[in-house]
């Protein structure tokens, strides 16, 4: 793999997904317990990547991923930092295969991940 660099993104923090989403903190919480979302603390602060958004909503193929990963041991950080970082199987970041409509072959790989 020669591109190692990570997938680029703003960060959100829950008050910012409060907003965007137009949804009230306690939905936006649910959101994340229930795996749509995942999030990690940057710079002390919870924060979740942008890029896990489309249309004001998370990434419907999101979800299912996040448990894949969640299944294969990955903890929020490792699920966040594989999401972004390129994949070589892929060819890409999982994120942007994802955002592709690649979600089959996504979890295929992160399910092989275990």
């Amino acid at each position: 793999m020669t591109e190692t660099t990570r997938y680029e993104t703003d960060w959100l923090t829950i008050p910012d997904l409060v907003e965007l989403l137009d949804e009230p903190l306690g939905r936006v919480r649910r959101l994340i317990d229930e795996d749509y979302l995942v999030g990690s603390r940057r710079d002390g602060v919870f924060k979740v990547p942008a890029v896990f958004l489309a249309a004001g909503r998370p990434l419907p193929a999101l979800r299912g991923t996040i448990i894949v990963l969640h299944d294969a041991g990955f903890d929020p950080d490792e699920t966040i930092d594989w999401l972004l970082t390129p994949e070589q199987t892929i060819g890409v970041a999982p994120i942007e295969a994802l955002r592709a409509g690649r979600k089959s072959e996504v979890r295929r790989v992160a399910a092989t991940l275990a």
